[in-house]
């Protein structure tokens, strides 16, 4: 992995336990995610953190699973294809 793709960004979506989410997103924040969303009653936060710090925002105690954001383009309401 070069340098540049190590450094950037990527958009995650983190499933926490419940009983332990305030724990969990401060540490989360501790290993460079960049909050952007938080839901506790689903025990779910959102946010960035660069490619290289996933290992270790995986590896936190109380993390359940870590997915990658997806951004799906959809055609314009007027586009032909629909």
């Amino acid at each position: 992995m070069s340098e540049a793709t190590a450094s950037r960004p990527v958009g995650v979506i983190v499933s926490v336990d419940l009983d332990r989410y305030a724990q969990v997103v401060e540490a989360a924040r501790r290993v460079g995610l960049v909050v952007t969303s938080e839901q506790p009653v689903l025990g779910t936060l959102s946010g960035t953190i660069t490619e290289d710090r996933l290992p270790a925002l995986q590896a936190l105690d109380g993390v359940e699973a870590v997915d990658r954001e997806h951004i799906i383009h959809l055609p314009p309401p007027d586009s032909p294809v629909q």
